[in-house]
Parts: structure tokens; C-alpha cells; sequence
């Protein structure tokens, strides 16, 4: 998986857009301003959805993303891969895919 990323990153590095590979893995994808960021901010970020999440309905809170969460905590993915690349611009891209992948519709992440 970390391979994968590190491919994606890099086919993203002359524009640190945040553009999906459309893959059959579940993807998140992380820009920050500057070069210092690390795979564990965009954790932290993705994390942060957790509070737009309502296991309950199984939904995200209106206007509010929340699928970044889910696809992290997804159950039934098993393996993860990770990788940042620093872009022409200076700024970060960090991807993380993850196999399989989540959100998959109807289905609670856990």
C-alpha cells in the first residue's frame, strides 16, 4: 500500500492537487501549506471528521465531512499505506490508501 501512495504522491507532485487515483482502494488525501507537515497531522485532521460522524444514522452531519474519518477506521480494511511528498509549490501532499477500501454504502464502519 505504501508503495501505491508513494506512486500517487509523486504523480500528484507538480501541482499538490487533490485529486483521487480513482483506484479500487479506499484513499484519503492531505494538503498542508509548507514542508514541515507529517503523515500523523493528516491523521489528526482526518480524525477531527469525528465529530461530523452520527454512527447512529450512519451519516455525516449536514454540510460536514466525515468520510475521511470513516474510511480510517474502517473495519474491514486491513492494510494501510501511507506517503508525503513535498510539491513544486513547497506544500505538502500526504496520501494514504487503504485495502479494501470503506464507505461503502450501507455499511456501518464498525
Amino acid at each position: 500500500m505504501a508503495k501505491f501512495a508513494s506512486w500517487w504522491a509523486h504523480k500528484r507532485q507538480a501541482d499538490c492537487a487533490l485529486i483521487h487515483s480513482n483506484s479500487d482502494y479506499g484513499e484519503n488525501l492531505f494538503w498542508g501549506s509548507g514542508k514541515d507537515w507529517k503523515p500523523g497531522d493528516a491523521v489528526a485532521a482526518w480524525a477531527e471528521e469525528k465529530d461530523y460522524y452520527d454512527h447512529k444514522k450512519n451519516t455525516c452531519t449536514k454540510n460536514k465531512d466525515c468520510l475521511h474519518y470513516t474510511q480510517m477506521i474502517w473495519k474491514d480494511s486491513l492494510k494501510i499505506g501511507c506517503a508525503k511528498v513535498v510539491c513544486r509549490s513547497g506544500d505538502t501532499l500526504i496520501a494514504c490508501n487503504y485495502d479494501p477500501h470503506g464507505n461503502v454504502i450501507g455499511q456501518k464502519p464498525f
